[in-house]
């Protein structure tokens, strides 16, 4: 048994939201409150003092792709504010490599480079054939929508000019119908079915080390949404004892027969690993302007992204998991990809109800921007809404160029808990940082760190306070997940996963939010990390 006293504890417990005092017996919360405790407790208990620090839930992201994240921190990161700089890291990292191993990279966005781009033009396999042609070269965007190769990548992976576009998918080229060394949406997978294939040991061993950059931001938990290869590296970990982060694991809709078959429902597993939702994608990204809209892109009027599926395909995918127990989660970022989606649930809905199976704590992914017509319907519906705060920072400029006026119900977070849906917090990393905290600014002040756009932010309108912002990365997963009864708060028989800081988020400078990370972090009453 632990006391951990002399701190500032925020429970997220309405009953008892503040305390000084936390008993851990094992991996669960035995009491909270004041010193009382100290002597209800003292002669049983080791003591740690918290020297006044700041003590929170553990905080969980509600969506990430743990196997890109993991493996990611291997590659090449270019996500930088210029192509030249981009550039000049894939150079640095080819020359240590031997000729004809691949170079990988992840992080690239047209949109913000400021040299050459500012009209979101695509790099080209040009740029790279520059640097090396001996080396295969391939570097997914920011986005994990698109793809930029050069030359011999694109032959390793058979695209020539005769290639056609897969379903969904599209091969850039230039004008005398050469490939560019753009690859959108599944044509991005053809370049990457050609990168040497880690194996599920390999995932597990890069997942195991990623934990403590996780721990170290003050996640505990995250919701995946990685395929079969990253499940079985999770199972591998689980079963060796070594997976210390709560996971809810959503599986792709192509194993959904699969998955059915098997009989495997929604929340099955344990504390540490359990199954969530079925994952659809509807439509594309914002960053290579495939989200699926209603009205075209600006000063593209034959653009209005990629719709991957209807409402009606959607619902039938949705039939087959809800009488198997498996609730549904969809990508969904345009306008138009959200009214679909909402029109399969409220079809599923009904269905749920008519042939008595239980309604499903289904969820949209991203709702980046949404028709005023169904701004309502996610609440109404009792949808979650998964949103990634930092989004709306890096895309604000992108989004007004692209959207104009409709931007107004861009990243609605403020609409959507105002028309009572439940909002769950992450990060998409490796899309962003899985960085919590900046994840927290940017939802409390939707400005950038240099201020822009503006000091009220970019609309105003939408911004969270601080405890309806922490509520979408405790209370908000939990609940999702089915956890609400042991994860989220901390309170009597809850699950004793929490985070030290230094510093207190309710009462700093949104600023300080920026260096903000955990002192310590504790996983079912084991800490897990300490600085």
């Amino acid at each position: 048994m632990k006391i951990l006293y002399n701190a500032h504890i925020h429970s997220l417990d309405q009953s008892r939201p503040q305390a000084s005092v936390l008993v851990i017996d094992r991996e669960r919360v035995a009491a909270i409150g004041g010193p009382e405790l100290l002597d209800s407790f003292g002669a049983r208990a080791s003591r740690e003092d918290m020297g006044g620090r700041t003590i929170l839930p553990g905080l969980t992201d509600a969506h990430l792709h743990l196997q890109y994240y993991a493996l990611g921190l291997q590659k090449v990161d270019v996500e930088t504010p210029t192509k030249a700089e981009a550039l000049r890291r894939v150079a640095e990292r080819v020359a240590q490599t031997p000729p004809g191993k691949w170079v990988l990279g992840h992080g690239w966005q047209q949109n913000d480079w400021s040299d050459g781009a500012s009209n979101g033009e695509f790099p080209t396999a040009d740029d790279l054939d520059a640097i090396s042609t001996a080396h295969p070269i391939l570097l997914t965007a920011k986005s994990l929508h698109a793809a930029w190769a050069n030359s011999t990548a694109l032959k390793l992976a058979g695209i020539t000019p005769d290639s056609p576009d897969p379903e969904n998918g599209k091969i850039v080229r230039n004008t005398s119908g050469q490939p560019t060394g753009i690859l959108l949406e599944t044509a991005m997978e053809i370049g990457l079915a050609a990168t040497p294939a880690e194996t599920s040991s390999d995932v597990a061993e890069a997942i195991a080390q990623a934990q403590t950059n996780l721990w170290k931001l003050g996640l505990t938990g995250v919701h995946d949404f990685d395929r079969r290869t990253c499940f079985m590296a999770l199972q591998q970990l689980r079963q060796d004892g070594r997976l210390k982060l709560r996971v809810v694991k959503n599986l792709p809709v192509e194993l959904l027969p699969q998955a059915s078959a098997l009989g495997l429902r929604s929340g099955f597993g344990d504390d540490f690993l359990r199954i969530g939702s079925i994952k659809v994608f509807m439509d594309g990204a914002l960053g290579p302007r495939t989200a699926a809209m209603f009205q075209p892109y600006l000063n593209e009027p034959s653009n209005r992204g990629i719709l991957n599926i209807d409402g009606e395909e959607f619902f039938e995918h949705g039939r087959q998991a809800a009488e198997s127990g498996l609730s549904m989660t969809v990508h969904a970022i345009g306008d138009r990809a959200v009214h679909e989606v909402l029109d399969g649930f409220e079809q599923l809905r009904s269905y749920e109800r008519e042939n008595r199976l239980p309604a499903l704590r289904h969820r949209i992914e991203h709702v980046q921007i949404i028709h005023p017509d169904d701004a309502g319907r996610l609440g109404k519906l009792n949808i979650i809404a998964s949103m990634q705060p930092i989004h709306a920072t890096s895309d604000m400029f992108a989004a007004e160029r692209y959207w104009g006026e409709r931007t107004r119900l861009s990243y609605a977070w403020r609409t959507q808990l105002n028309h009572g849906a439940v909002l769950a917090f992450g990060s998409d990393a490796p899309v962003e940082s899985p960085n919590p905290f900046w994840g927290l600014r940017a939802a409390v002040t939707r400005q950038r760190v240099d201020g822009a756009p503006a000091p009220e932010g970019w609309i105003p309108e939408e911004k969270l306070t601080m405890p309806e912002a922490l509520a979408a990365y405790t209370t908000g997963p939990a609940y999702t997940a089915g956890w609400e009864d042991r994860l989220g708060r901390l309170s009597p028989g809850t699950l004793a996963d929490l985070i030290v800081l230094e510093n207190d988020p309710f009462t700093c400078h949104p600023d300080e939010l920026t260096e903000m990370h955990s002192a310590a972090t504790m996983v079912g009453g084991e800490w897990v990390y300490q600085h």
